[in-house]
């Protein structure tokens, strides 16, 4: 039954039993007062919808920016885990790269007796290299080794020979010219790559051969170095009870190019360059002069090169 289908049924009562004037305005009254009811109680109720609906909207907000804080929070996260990898990779290569400059600073200091003689030692595309004058090593467009070249060799040879960091590691002799073309260029070199292959090889053989002639595979490092001092002394006694005859300028030049380096000849190599690598401008004497050299180059070892490349 609804509220004003019972709000009338008193009035119909009433009439029905012959009700007063003034007992039918009574209840003309009531209904009146109850439709003002009715008519505040919906308004109240659709009030309160209204604060439902709104307080709805309000908690759908609220989980709207909860999920939008926590895909923010979620991305910060990865950042920072992101930040933190590449720190570490960067830490890692730092150590990397502070190892190899520490093996290559400990060389550079074996290789200290070097510079006192005046040679140049540099770091050069990433390889130890030892620079030797060309002019001084050689006579203009010629392979045979001067004297003064010789006592160079000799004086290397004996620096790396005395330190086992230095002889146990593999070198490469390199042999470089200036742009001048060769002023015979139908002789054995036929070329600047021939002259510069040719140098860095006799290099190579002086450096690696024994004295006196004796084979150079007949010692190598590891010989004991009391016995190689023993058999030093005998040959040195040897040359001062022969009698010294003058030797032919023929015999001169062999006896120059004859060795004593005693060097490893598994460790060591050769390469001609010609003109492809100056270290200066062939636009000058002074630079011409400074491309062609030899440089004997210290290559790296398994180790550090597995650590150039993690640099990459």
């Amino acid at each position: 039954m609804s509220l004003r289908t019972a709000a009338l049924l008193p009035l119909l009562l009433a009439l029905a039993c012959g009700h007063s004037e003034d007992e039918w305005q009574a209840q003309l009254a009531k209904y009146a007062e109850l439709q003002r009811n009715h008519g505040a109680l919906e308004q109240r109720l659709a009030a309160e919808q209204g604060k439902v609906k709104e307080l709805a909207a309000q908690l759908e907000a609220m989980g709207v920016q909860l999920d939008t804080e926590g895909t923010e929070k979620e991305k910060l996260s990865q950042d920072v885990a992101q930040m933190k990898a590449a720190l570490a990779e960067y830490q890692a290569r730092a150590e990397t790269l502070e190892r190899i400059k520490q093996r290559f600073e400990t060389l550079r200091r074996k290789l200290q007796k070097l510079t006192e003689l005046g040679l140049d030692v540099k770091i050069r595309n990433n390889r130890m290299v030892i620079s030797l004058p060309g002019d001084v090593l050689f006579a203009s467009g010629s392979d045979v080794l001067s004297a003064e070249g010789n006592k160079i060799l000799i004086q290397i040879a004996e620096v790396i020979r005395s330190d086992a960091a230095l002889r146990d590691r593999q070198y490469q002799v390199a042999g470089h010219t200036d742009d001048q073309p060769l002023k015979r260029a139908a002789d054995t070199f036929h070329d600047n790559w021939g002259l510069s292959l040719m140098r860095a090889r006799q290099v190579l053989v002086f450096l690696v051969a024994a004295p006196d002639g004796e084979k150079s595979g007949a010692k190598t490092p590891e010989t004991h170095p009391a016995k190689v001092a023993t058999k030093r002394e005998k040959t040195e006694k040897a040359r001062s009870a022969a009698p010294v005859a003058p030797a032919a300028p023929a015999a001169k030049e062999a006896a120059g190019q004859r060795g004593g380096g005693e060097l490893n000849p598994r460790l060591w190599s050769a390469s001609g360059y010609g003109q492809t690598d100056p270290i200066s401008s062939n636009d000058s004497p002074e630079g011409r002069k400074k491309n062609r050299r030899v440089e004997l180059v210290l290559m790296p070892d398994v180790e550090e090169m597995l650590d150039l490349k993690s640099l990459l």
